[in-house]
């Protein structure tokens, strides 16, 4: 029973950080233990293993493969969390974003950090690969989005790119999204399809369906394969992705340009980050500081629920 409300805790905590622009819940996942976990989940149930453990031992045997309970209870917290996000965070995020993202900016700090102590000796290739996953992940955040296209092939392809970016720490699927020009054309889209089941509609949403499950079902394995044989290098080059996030996430960013969202509102576009002193309104500098440091110490509360977990395991 501790098992299951631990594993739904952590699944809360992901569907949060999915509703966060900017913040991937793979990077919860990482950082409280689940992470290979869950690739190796995402690999099996996308895969020949759930068809293999149905032939051998019908239902059971399917349940068994599919990692059942961790599924359904992982999913079950992540439902939670990102209902309670959409209530509570985004109203922050309307309210007070200076002091939400200095508190992901905290979390997210920290999060690196205790990524980075899990290396076991850092070589070259290790170096290069946090380098080359900052330098990534940077230009993700400064990137100007390009213009995107209506065909399908193009929206298979965001769906499988975005799906990716997902479950990568410190990469946003909504973000990619944006960058690739698809964010206002596929989320009006879904909507449409959702009231009025058009036809059109409904073919575009498909096709970023299979779009979804194709990179997940690529993705995962290619995760699940270098975890295996080059962790090291993998786990160095998620650290970067981390460490180059953090532009995303800097409390004091001016807007340079808005945009006009699904839903007929104007919100910020492009960004740049600058220090305290040149920020357009009221800096917070105290608060913000005092948000960053509860992000920071509340990762050793999630690492305290990793270490549990690696424990039960062994």
């Amino acid at each position: 029973m501790m098992n299951r409300i631990t594993l739904l805790l952590k699944g809360m905590a992901m569907g949060i950080a999915e509703v966060i622009p900017g913040v991937s819940g793979g990077t919860i996942a990482f950082i409280t233990g689940i992470y290979e976990e869950l690739i190796d989940t995402i690999k099996s149930v996308l895969g020949p293993d759930l068809f293999k453990g149905f032939k051998d031992g019908g239902i059971g045997g399917a349940w068994k493969a599919a990692n059942g309970e961790f599924v359904v209870t992982l999913l079950a917290g992540m439902a939670i969390g990102v209902i309670g996000g959409v209530f509570t965070v985004v109203h922050l995020l309307e309210t007070h974003p200076q002091l939400l993202w200095a508190f992901f900016f905290g979390l997210i700090l920290a999060s690196a950090i205790y990524m980075a102590r899990q290396v076991q000796g850092w070589k070259v290739g290790e170096i290069l690969a946090l380098i080359a996953g900052t330098a990534l992940a940077y230009y993700i955040t400064v990137a100007s989005p390009s213009q995107g296209s209506e065909s399908l092939v193009m929206v298979f392809l965001a769906g499988a790119i975005a799906i990716s970016a997902l479950i990568l720490p410190g990469i946003s699927g909504s973000f990619i999204l944006l960058l690739m020009g698809m964010y206002t054309f596929i989320l009006p889209t879904v909507r449409q399809a959702l009231k009025t089941f058009e036809i059109s509609s409904l073919i575009i949403v498909g096709t970023f369906a299979l779009g979804c499950l194709f990179g997940l079902a690529t993705f995962s394995r290619v995760l699940s394969w270098t975890f295996k044989h080059y962790r090291n290098i993998t786990i160095a080059l998620l650290t970067g992705f981390l460490i180059g996030s953090l532009n995303k996430l800097w409390p004091w960013r001016n807007v340079l340009e808005y945009r006009t969202d699904s839903k007929g509102e104007t919100v910020p576009f492009l960004e740049k980050s600058v220090m305290p002193g040149q920020f357009e309104g009221d800096p917070q500098i105290v608060l913000v500081l005092v948000l960053m440091a509860i992000g920071f110490v509340m990762i050793l509360g999630l690492e305290r629920l990793g270490a549990q977990s690696n424990a039960d395991k062994s």
